[in-house]
């Protein structure tokens, strides 16, 4: 038992990652709101369309729209609909863009006792024309923002256009990120068998290798799931896509080249040589050139990544243990291949 505890630890990690990456519900977020545009002094009834919200049973609903950090407008005759649908009047003040803007987005801001305070940036578009010249009103900005509530449940952040896709943040990236751990060993034993030609360097190199493959597919099916439920494709040709997919093609050159020679000792260094160059290829497909041109992919041509309230400390409880959990999961299938080898190996010497 004490020889295979990294292998209970992996096991029960990503058992864990699997259980609470699936069960923990994701924080109230606000839909849509209709309409979606105003005008400086005109008075809207809006429609408020929220997700994994309880206004049915709050107490008290309060709803601002956030200019800027300075103006604020509280919302009035709130009527809840159900628990994710209500509506909300708002009376704009005729003045109140700043520097003169003739049009400026605001946030909508929705609070409740149970849900804590949910928010839709960019909600409503404001526009000051010469249609709204006509509109006269005595209601005035706010330089205050009520009170809100915090919603003290463990959930995931809510966030608009990933919704609950954004649970695969705890498969997608760890698999990568496991990858990526597990092409570097690979390399080292690579080198390592370069200095003393020794068999067990190989394989352990090779039965890594393989495994690193695995992950790697498994990222870009997961990926391209994420994709279609977020970008609207399967595969949209992104350069974080097509960089990847070289990136496999590349080490599944690896498995094609090893089997190409008769002498092992020639496919041995040739193969060692290849796979410290299909490392050394990673870097500049997986971090360099996607970085250079536009991209729908999180972190990449000026696209942030994940950061800040996205990956909040709630699903960092979750995120690093399945980081953890997957590349020790590959290093025992990786221990796996390498004993099948030793046993094909003291075979074959047999015969």
């Amino acid at each position: 038992m004490k020889r295979h505890w990294w292998k209970i630890l992996g096991a029960l990690l990503i058992a864990y990652a699997l259980i609470a990456g699936l069960l923990i519900p994701l924080n109230t977020g606000i839909l849509d709101i209709h309409p979606d545009n105003a005008l400086l002094g005109e008075k809207i009834n809006v429609q408020i369309n929220a997700y994994n919200a309880h206004f049915d049973e709050a107490n008290e609903i309060q709803v601002w729209l956030k200019l800027d950090s300075v103006h604020f407008l509280n919302g009035t005759d709130i009527k809840v609909q159900s628990n994710t649908e209500m509506t909300a009047n708002f009376d704009l003040p005729s003045i109140g863009l700043a520097n003169n803007r003739t049009s400026q987005s605001a946030t909508l801001i929705v609070d409740n006792e149970i849900d804590g305070y949910a928010l839709l940036p960019g909600a409503l578009q404001i526009s000051a024309n010469k249609d709204s010249l006509a509109l006269k009103s005595t209601a005035v900005w706010s330089n205050q923002l009520g009170q809100l509530h915090k919603n003290e449940k463990l959930t995931f952040p809510y966030r608009n256009i990933l919704y609950e896709t954004i649970r695969n943040l705890f498969y997608h990236v760890p698999l990568w990120f496991a990858m990526l751990i597990i092409f570097f060993i690979s390399m080292i034993y690579s080198i390592l068998y370069l200095r003393s030609k020794e068999k067990r360097h190989d394989h352990a190199a090779y039965a890594l290798t393989q495994v690193g493959i695995l992950y790697g597919i498994l990222g870009l099916i997961t990926g391209a799931i994420w994709a279609k439920w977020t970008w609207g494709a399967w595969w949209s040709f992104d350069v974080k896509q097509n960089m990847s997919a070289v990136a496999m093609l590349i080490y599944l050159a690896y498995m094609v080249l090893r089997s190409s020679f008769e002498d092992y000792e020639r496919e041995a260094r040739i193969s060692s040589v290849y796979n410290i160059f299909a490392f050394t290829t990673l870097i500049p497909l997986l971090f360099v050139i996607p970085r250079l041109y536009d991209s729908l992919h999180p972190g990449n041509g000026g696209n942030p990544g994940f950061g800040g309230e996205d990956l909040d400390h709630t699903m960092r409880m979750v995120f690093y243990p399945a980081i953890i959990g997957f590349t020790l999961l590959g290093i025992w299938l990786a221990n796996l291949s390498y004993r099948y080898l030793k046993l094909k190996e003291t075979w074959i010497d047999r015969d």
